[in-house]
């Protein structure tokens, strides 16, 4: 049976299953892999100290395990950002989520934003790292401004949320996040996408990853 553009096979490859919450326990964790191996969706992501229980769930599995790093608030040492990455990679992780030093944009000292993105992106070799910018808290200009930094600094996607900010992806941010870095680079929606349109419309506007907690009910649509 075939599959259109947003049901079944084909919308799965678009999702992050998504669990990030601190009372995550291991038993969370373990169905949150058999969930993503069941739908096929594209990768696991969850908060680090999880990565090498998702890994060897996932072990010659198609979803890759992915680890947010700098979770949720962006404002660690970069240092400390790129040992996370680093570590998490060695207990399995495939993909890197990490969130922007958001006080540093905001306070125009992007010198310092592009070398906390590069340290995880050097850190995590030839893993994809994605951006996550927090647009909730940023302006057009400055969404605009950290877009252009993590392209320069090699990052392989931008990303808008965490999920803890009060507002999650809108298409408007991802159409603007798709303009500034091109078709060559990753954009993924993530925060709020909770039905088949949410996720209709974030492809539409050039997401090409979707971050999601409730994937399961989302794809029983």
């Amino acid at each position: 049976m075939s599959c259109n553009m947003y049901n079944g096979k084909e919308l799965a490859d678009y999702i992050d299953h998504t669990l990030l919450k601190p009372d995550a326990t291991d038993a969370d964790i373990k169905n949150l892999c058999r969930q993503a191996i069941e739908y096929c969706f594209k990768g696991v992501c969850v908060n680090s100290t999880h990565v090498a229980l998702v890994s060897s769930m996932l072990k010659d599995k198609k979803p890759v395990p992915v680890a947010v790093v700098g979770f949720p608030l962006g404002a660690m040492h970069t240092a400390a950002k790129a040992y996370e990455a680093k570590n998490a990679i060695i207990e399995g992780a495939k993909e890197i989520d990490m969130v922007i030093d958001i006080g540093s944009l905001k306070s125009k000292n992007y010198e310092r934003v592009f070398s906390d993105i590069k340290e995880v992106v050097d850190a995590s070799g030839e893993n994809p790292v994605k951006v996550i910018l927090e647009t909730f808290f940023l302006t057009d200009e400055e969404k605009i401004i950290a877009c252009t930094l993590a392209k320069s600094a090699k990052a392989a996607f931008v990303k808008t949320s965490t999920g803890f900010a009060k507002g999650g992806a809108t298409v408007e941010d991802i159409a603007l996040m798709r303009r500034v870095v091109g078709k060559d680079m990753g954009v993924k929606a993530s925060g709020g996408i909770r039905t088949i349109s949410d996720a209709k419309n974030m492809i539409n506007a050039g997401a090409n990853r979707l971050g999601v907690s409730s994937s399961v009910a989302l794809m029983s649509e």
